[in-house]
């Protein structure tokens, strides 16, 4: 599936990836590729995006994502960075 992560001032991913974890407002979910539509809120944590046999871990302030046509948007509030 299509994952693309953006916050008010940059993209902060875009590729394929085969599964998705958010930090949802009530509590941790995954997407997977081929997954129904959806809408969700999200919560303060952390983001883990599997992608090309790798993982990596991305920490954002809430925002919301959108699963449609095996494309997952993310608008985030912002990505805390270390």
């Amino acid at each position: 599936m299509l994952l693309e992560v953006v916050t008010p001032d940059k993209k902060v991913f875009e590729g394929e990836a085969s599964a998705v974890t958010f930090p949802g407002s009530d509590g941790e979910f995954q997407v997977l590729s081929n997954h129904a539509p959806m809408i969700s809120s999200l919560g303060k944590g952390k983001m883990t995006i599997k992608a090309s046999g790798k993982e990596e871990v991305v920490v954002i302030d809430g925002g919301v994502m959108e699963v449609l046509n095996n494309k997952v948007v993310v608008l985030a509030e912002s990505v805390i960075e270390d």
